[in-house]
């Protein structure tokens, strides 16, 4: 075999294999929403179950600057319970995760008793939604649809 042909054939097996990577990437990139999505849409409701102690965890334990801890509680709440909606359903998704990114780094800062393994959570929080923010919300997500849909009405 001489070494073109060797050259064609891994390079037809690697142009095969990036076809294949190609058609899971928009699964990879719903499964990163679902998860960050899940994990700050449950603060949220874990929020609400409990007010009374929601607000005295930001009078006590959150340190969020600039915020009233009242105000605060209702804001970061309110973030919770739907920024992980849209970025979930790919709607406004760049802005929303790089809302969640910040929102992510204020809690991580905000508390100061938390743990190596929390640092590291936050961290894989970030890294996903900085993912979700640069590479976009991928083929499954409701911006595709309607950046696809008002790209052919306007080529029309």
């Amino acid at each position: 075999m001489s070494i073109s042909t060797l050259i064609n054939k891994t390079t037809h097996s690697y142009c095969s294999l990036t076809k294949v990577l190609n058609m899971t990437a928009p699964i990879l990139d719903i499964v990163l929403r679902l998860w960050v999505a899940k994990v700050f849409f449950q603060s949220g409701l874990t929020k609400i179950q409990s007010w009374d102690t929601t607000i005295m965890l930001f009078q006590y334990e959150y340190n969020v600057p600039i915020l009233s801890p009242e105000i605060a509680a209702y804001l970061g709440t309110a973030a919770e319970l739907t920024l992980p909606v849209l970025l979930l359903i790919g709607f406004i998704s760049r802005p929303t995760a790089l809302a969640l990114f910040i929102f992510n780094y204020i809690a991580m800062i905000s508390y100061g008793d938390i743990s190596p393994a929390g640092i590291n959570d936050h961290i894989m929080w970030g890294v996903m939604l900085a993912v979700t923010f640069f590479h976009g919300p991928g083929k499954l997500s409701l911006d595709y649809w309607l950046c696809h849909k008002l790209s052919n009405s306007l080529a029309k």
